[in-house]
C-alpha cells in the first residue's frame, strides 16, 4: 500500500481544496418556504437520505429522511419545508454509514430549487431531469497547435477549447505513413504519440467534442517528421523457473544501504521531519546500494529480492516510490553511472536473484501523469507564497535531484528557510486562469490557513472533487465505504490521483510503460492496491496485456515464470472481507466467471454487482493446495486470472505463528492455487493486526515464524531488517512529522557496512565490518539454514499439503510431484507430532539427521521447543533424502 501522507505544507490546503469554504446556493428570487433538493447520488448507493436542520432549527434524526427517485437515473430528490426559515443545512448518506457532508462543510441551500451533483451545489436550479434542450453548438476550435518530436514520439499541445456545456475530449487525425489517417483522442489538451514510424512524415490536426458529439472546426495543420527510432535498450531476460522455489528479501531501496551519496535528496522536508539533524535524507539508499549488498542478501539465502517502486515520483516526501509521476523514466534519485536500474537487474541474474519490481497500476501522483495528464494549479508569488514557487524557465522541466539551495535575494530569510530542499515546479503554476480550465473557484481563497498563516486558494492543492482533473482520466470522489464500489473509483487520499482505469488511453499509458521494464528483463510483478482496481478490468485488460507481452519476448512457457502478485489489502481475520467477496484477496486470483459488456465502465459495476449478490457461498473452490491422501495431483490452473496474492489472512494473524497456520490454511479453498501466496509477517505499511508498529514478538516468535513460513505452503518473504529484528516495535510511518530514524523505515546501511561475499545461498564465504556482527545475529543463523533446508527439498517449495492423519499444533505432510521429481516430507513445528496412515520407507530429518524407518505407516516427531523443526523427508526411487542440511543453530538442531 503506497504511502499517504501529505506534505507538510498543506495540510490545511486538503481540506480546502475539497472543502472549501461551506457550499451555499443563492436566494431564488421567487422563492417560497420550501426546498426542493435534488441529489445525484454515488453509482453504488442503492438509498439516499437527506439529514438536514432549518436555519436556526434541529437536524433531523440520524440518518435523516428518505429522498425519492426521481424521474431520471441517479437523482433523487426531497421537498421541504421550511416553516419560517430562509434556508437549511443538507448533508446526504446512504444509510449505510457512508456520508456526503461536503467533506465537513455541509451544503447551506437557500429556498427555492438546488441541485447537488459531485460535490458541487447549484442554487436557482432547475429540474435536472426535465428536459433538456438538444446541444446543437459545438466548441470552439482548438488553438495554437504545436509538436515536439523526440526520435518517433510526437508530443503535441494546443489551447483549450471551450463550450457552452462542457468539452468533454478531443480527436485528432494523423495522416501520413503506411497506416494512412489514423484518430487519436485525448481528453486534455495534449497528448503524446508513441505510435509513429522513424522517418516518415505526417501532419495533424485536432478538433473538440462535447458531450453531445459536436466536433469544432479543425485546429490549424501542423507537419512533424520523425527522427531514426531510438536505439533499442540494452535490455534483459529474466531468470526463469518456478518462483516458488525462491524465497523473498523485501528491500526499501531508499532507506536499505547508500551506494553513491551524491544522488541523496531530503527534499523540502529533510528540515521540518528531523531528518537533517539526523543527517538522514529520505532518499539515501539506491541501486548501487543494492549492488553493494547483493552478497550480504544471497548469503542470508533469499534468490529474490522486491524493491519498492522504481518510476520518478513527484511528492515532497516520496523516498518510498508509490508517488508516480513519469512511468515512463526511473527515479534519477535511484540511479548513478554503472548503477542503473538495468544494471541492478543484470548484476543480479549473475548472482542467480530476481528481481521484483513494485508496480502501480492504480494511482499517480498528486501533481497527475507525465504524457498522460498534469494538472495546472492556482499559484502566485504574491508575497506570502513567493517561497513555494518556482520562477518559471521555459524549457526547464522537472529534475528531483535540482534542489533549491542557499539564497535567493529575492525571498525574505523566513521564505529562503522554507524553500530548502524544493525542487522545481514552474511547470505547474498559473496564477491567470489558464484557457480550458475546469477547476471551480480558480484561485479565491477560501477562508483557510498554511500552518504558516498564509491564504490558502481554490485549486492550490489537486484534489478530485476540484474540476481540476479530467473525469476521462481520473475518478472524480473520495471513497466512502471502504468495502462498496466507490473503493475502486474514488480517491484513496489526496497525494495519490486516482487514474480512471476503465479509459483505454489510461490504460495503454500504464500497459506500455510497464511493457518497458518487462524488456528490461524483470523477474515478476508485485501489484500495489491492487484491490482498487475492478478484477473484470485486470482480466480483461492488464494481465492479458502483461501476458501477450511476455509471450512475445519469452515464449509461453517461460513467459508462466513471471510471477505477479497483488496487494489486496483486506485487513480482517476472517475469511471473506466483511463478507465483501469482490474486496477479498482470493477473489483476484480467479478469473470473471461470465461474460460482461464491452463497455469497462459498465462491466466494472456489473460485475460487482453480479459477485456481491453470488455472495461468499457461491464462489469457486479448489483443491490445488492440498494432498489427496499422501499424493500429490495436476493443479488445474484453468480458472487462474494471472494475479497471485499477498497472504493478507496470515499476515493479519502472525501475532503468532499458530494463529496464521490455522487461518492461512482456512481460507486455501477459495485461492485458484495457495502455493503461489506471498507470506510475510511484517511490511513497510502495516504489522500483523494492522498494527501500526514493526513486529516485536521477541527472537522465539520470529524463529518459530520463521520456521513455519520456510516450510508451509506459499512464499516466504521478510521485511528489510527482520533478520535482526530491526526497529522492532517502532511506528512504521509517520510521513514527515518525525524522524525516519525513529520509524520503521529507518536507515539499515550502518547495519550492514563492510564487506560480505556469498559462497552460496545462505553460505558466507567472509565476511568483514559491521555486516559480520549482523550475520552472526542468531535470527540471521536460523534463516540461513532454513533457506538451505528449503532449497533442498523440492516438497517444501512447490508441494501441496495435508493435515489428514497428523496430530500437532503446527504440523503436516507436502508432497511434490513433476516428471522425475518425487518428494515427500512431514513437517513439524515448536513441538511433537504424530504422523499416521503415511507411506512406509526410510524417513530423514534434515534437520537433527535422524533416520527412521516406517514400517507401520506411523512416525513421531520430536521437537525440541520453539522455533525448533523436524522435516523427515521420505527416500524414494530417484529422490533420496538429502540427510542432515547445513549445521546446527540456536533453533535448529
Amino acid at each position: 500500500m503506497p504511502e499517504i501522507r501529505r506534505p507538510w505544507w498543506s495540510v490545511a490546503a486538503v481540506a480546502v481544496v475539497t472543502a472549501a469554504s461551506p457550499a451555499v446556493a443563492p436566494t431564488s428570487a421567487a422563492a417560497a418556504n420550501t426546498a426542493t433538493v435534488y441529489y445525484k447520488a454515488p453509482p453504488a448507493w442503492s438509498t439516499v437520505n437527506i439529514h438536514y436542520a432549518p436555519n436556526g432549527g434541529a437536524w433531523t434524526t440520524v440518518p435523516g429522511v428518505a429522498m425519492g427517485a426521481a424521474s431520471c437515473a441517479g437523482w433523487y430528490v426531497k421537498t421541504v419545508d421550511l416553516g419560517s426559515a430562509g434556508g437549511l443545512q443538507v448533508t446526504f448518506n446512504n444509510g449505510s454509514g457512508t456520508w456526503d457532508n461536503n467533506n465537513g462543510a455541509d451544503y447551506r441551500l437557500n429556498t427555492g430549487t438546488s441541485t447537488v451533483t459531485g460535490g458541487v451545489l447549484t442554487g436557482d436550479a432547475g429540474d435536472p431531469c426535465g428536459a433538456v434542450p438538444a446541444d446543437t453548438t459545438a466548441p470552439s476550435a482548438p488553438g495554437a497547435l504545436k509538436a515536439t518530436v523526440d526520435h518517433v514520439t510526437v508530443t503535441l499541445g494546443w489551447t483549450a477549447s471551450t463550450d457552452d456545456r462542457g468539452v468533454t475530449g478531443y480527436r485528432l487525425t494523423r495522416t501520413g505513413g503506411s497506416a494512412g489517417t489514423t484518430v487519436l483522442t485525448s481528453g486534455s489538451a495534449g497528448y503524446v504519440d508513441r505510435s509513429p514510424a522513424a522517418r516518415t512524415t505526417y501532419t495533424y490536426t485536432v478538433r473538440a467534442v462535447d458531450a453531445a458529439g459536436n466536433l469544432s472546426a479543425p485546429s490549424a495543420t501542423v507537419p512533424v517528421t520523425t527522427g531514426d527510432a531510438p536505439p533499442p535498450a540494452a535490455g534483459g531476460e529474466m531468470l526463469g523457473g518456478d518462483p516458488r522455489k525462491e524465497t523473498i528479501y523485501f528491500a526499501m531501496t531508499a532507506r536499505f544501504y547508500d551506494g553513491d551519496t551524491s544522488n541523496d535528496r531530503g527534499g523540502s522536508a529533510d528540515v521540518t521531519s528531523g531528518n537533517a539533524a539526523g543527517h538522514d535524507p529520505m532518499f539515501r539508499g539506491d541501486f548501487k546500494g543494492l549492488i553493494d549488498k547483493l552478497d550480504y542478501i544471497k548469503g542470508l539465502g533469499f534468490s529474490a529480492i522486491w524493491i519498492t517502486p522504481v518510476v520518478l515520483n513527484r511528492s515532497d516526501y516520496d523516498y518510498h516510490g508509490y508517488h508516480g509521476w513519469d512511468f515512463y523514466r526511473v527515479d534519477t534519485r535511484l540511479e548513478s553511472p554503472g548503477s542503473t536500474y538495468q544494471d541492478l537487474i543484470d548484476k543480479a541474474h549473475t548472482k542467480g536473484l530476481k528481481i521484483y519490481q513494485d508496480v502501480v497500476y492504480n494511482h499517480s501522483s498528486r501533481w497527475g501523469a507525465k504524457g498522460l495528464f498534469v494538472p495546472t494549479v492556482w499559484g502566485a508569488k504574491d508575497g506570502q507564497w513567493d517561497w513555494m514557487y518556482s520562477a518559471k524557465a521555459d524549457g526547464r522541466t522537472y529534475d528531483p535531484l535540482d534542489e533549491f539551495h542557499g539564497t535567493d535575494p529575492t525571498l525574505t530569510t523566513r521564505q529562503n528557510e522554507l524553500a530548502q530542499g524544493r525542487t522545481y515546479n514552474g511547470d505547474l503554476w498559473s496564477t491567470a486562469e489558464p484557457a480550458g480550465n475546469t477547476c471551480r473557484h480558480w484561485g479565491t481563497t477560501n477562508g483557510t490557513y498554511s500552518p504558516q498563516g498564509y491564504a490558502n486558494h481554490n485549486c492550490q492543492w489537486p484534489s478530485p472533487t476540484s474540476g481540476m482533473f479530467p473525469s476521462a482520466y481520473y475518478h472524480q470522489c473520495w471513497i466512502g465505504n471502504w468495502e462498496g464500489e466507490d473503493s475502486r473509483s474514488c480517491w484513496l487520499h489526496d497525494d495519490l490521483a486516482d487514474f480512471d482505469t476503465e479509459n483505454p488511453v489510461v490504460q495503454k499509458y500504464l500497459i506500455d510503460a510497464y511493457n518497458r521494464y518487462i524488456d528490461m528483463g524483470v523477474d515478476g510483478f508485485r501489484i500495489d492496491t491492487a484491490v482498487h482496481i475492478p478484477r473484470v478490468t485486470w482480466n480483461r485488460r492488464f494481465l492479458p496485456a502483461m501476458r501477450e507481452h511476455l509471450v512475445q519476448k519469452y515464449g509461453a512457457a517461460k513467459a508462466d515464470d513471471f510471477y505477479v502478485f497483488g496487494e489486496v489489502a483486506a485487513f480482517v481475520n476472517d475469511k471473506w472481507n466483511r463478507g465483501s467477496v469482490n474486496h477479498s484477496a482470493q477473489f483476484y486470483t480467479w478469473k470473471e466467471r461470465k461474460a460482461y459488456t464491452d463497455d469497462d465502465v459498465q462491466a466494472a459495476l456489473d460485475q460487482f454487482d453480479y459477485e456481491n449478490n453470488a455472495g461468499t457461498a457461491d464462489q469457486p473452490t479448489s483443491t490445488n493446495a492440498f494432498l489427496t491422501g499422501n499424493a500429490y495431483h495436476a493443479p488445474d490452473r484453468s480458472q487462474f486470472s494471472g494475479m497471485n496474492i499477498i497472504d493478507m489472512r496470515m499476515h493479519m494473524n502472525f501475532s503468532d505463528a499458530s494463529n496464521a497456520f490455522h487461518n492461512g490454511k482456512d481460507s486455501d479453498d477459495s485461492v485458484n492455487d495457495a502455493t503461489y501466496n506471498v507470506v510475510y509477517v511484517d511490511s513497510h505499511d502495516y504489522g500483523p493486526n494492522k498494527s501500526n508498529f514493526r513486529y516485536s514478538g521477541g527472537t522465539d516468535a520470529w524463529a518459530e515464524n520463521m520456521s513455519l513460513m520456510w516450510t508451509f505452503r506459499g512464499i516466504p518473504t521478510l521485511y528489510y531488517g527482520s533478520e535482526i529484528e530491526f526497529q522492532a516495535g517502532k511506528q512504521i510511518d509517520c510521513g514527515p512529522t518525525c524522524p525516519l530514524a525513529n520509524t520503521g523505515r529507518a536507515y539499515y546501511g550502518d547495519k550492514i557496512e563492510g564487506s560480505v561475499t556469498a559462497a552460496d545461498y545462505g553460505v558466507v564465504a567472509n565476511a568483514s565490518g559491521a555486516v559480520a556482527g549482523t550475520l552472526a545475529q542468531p535470527l540471521v543463523k536460523h534463516l540461513q539454514r532454513l533457506n538451505q533446508i528449503r532449497r533442498a527439498v523440492p516438497a517444501l517449495q512447490m508441494g501441496q499439503y495435508s493435515t489428514e492423519g497428523v496430530s500437532g499444533n503446527l504440523a503436516f505432510k507436502r508432497r511434490y510431484t513433476s516428471g522425475p521429481v518425487d518428494s515427500f516430507a512431514l513437517v513439524s513445528v515448536s513441538g511433537n507430532a504424530t504422523f499416521a496412515g503415511i507411506p512406509n520407507g526410510t524417513y530423514t530429518d534434515a534437520v537433527s539427521g535422524d533416520v527412521r524407518t516406517v514400517t507401520g505407516g506411523t512416525l513421531n516427531a520430536s521437537v525440541s521447543g520453539k522455533g525448533d523443526l523436524a522435516v523427515y523427508v521420505l527416500s524414494l526411487a530417484g529422490n533420496p533424502a538429502p540427510g542432515k542440511v547445513g549445521s546446527d543453530g540456536p533453533y535448529l538442531r
